[in-house]
């Protein structure tokens, strides 16, 4: 099955540096666009952004719970008895099932006004000691990821530069000296192609090398 967009392009991340280090814990903020909300989302942010300029044009929030353009909405699906939203569940419950069980996941999934690519920040701690230089490394030799990490202003990349790209983009790379063994990372990738459609393909391949498919039918 197809994992939810937002766990997608994090896990093609988290995978490398857990099989190098063992992660026990993540924390993640994302920052989704509108149209992992489908045509309606990106509509609605195309005409509530009109109508700052043109007089009359509707700006009635309907596909999302509060305007969209020009701000951030931090809720993404349903809310669950616990407070987290079913996004925040989904991103929890899929990363236990692709990398590891024993993996602790706390997630605020927020929608902003940017029509294509979902970015997350994200705090990694782990069970062995791994420096960001050695992680800059893990991740360059990683398939489907590009490291962009200068340290320099727009040394990073942002959902712009991943729109219509194939690859996961991984930035900001740093130790976070708050804790023991942690990382801190930012992350970028189109969602409509790594979080949907290219996933789907990939998946598809990896089947049919395994040869899953004859032995489904």
């Amino acid at each position: 099955a197809n994992p939810n967009c937002s766990t997608a392009q994090m896990v093609v991340a988290l995978k490398p540096l857990h099989d190098a280090a063992t992660i026990t814990r993540v924390v993640v903020s994302t920052y989704q666009s509108v149209s992992g909300a489908g045509k309606e989302g990106m509509d609605e942010l195309w005409q509530q952004t009109k109508s700052k300029y043109v007089p009359g044009t509707d700006v009635v929030p309907k596909k999302f719970a509060k305007q969209i353009a020009f701000n951030c909405i931090p809720q993404i699906d349903v809310f669950m008895e616990d407070g987290y939203t079913k996004e925040e569940w989904k991103m929890l419950a899929e990363t236990k099932k692709i990398l590891d069980p024993k993996i602790k996941v706390s997630a605020t999934c927020v929608r902003v006004p940017v029509f294509v690519g979902h970015s997350e920040s994200l705090n990694i701690e782990f069970a062995n000691p791994i420096s960001a230089d050695e992680a800059r490394e893990i991740l360059r030799s990683a398939p489907g990821i590009a490291v962009v990490d200068k340290r320099e202003p727009g040394g990073y990349a942002t959902p712009i530069e991943a729109a219509g790209e194939f690859d996961t983009y991984v930035s900001r790379i740093r130790e976070d000296t708050t804790v023991e063994n942690g990382l801190a990372l930012w992350i970028v990738s189109d969602n409509l192609l790594k979080g949907a459609a290219l996933n789907t393909i990939q998946i598809a391949e990896e089947m049919i090398i395994r040869n899953m498919l004859n032995k489904a039918a």
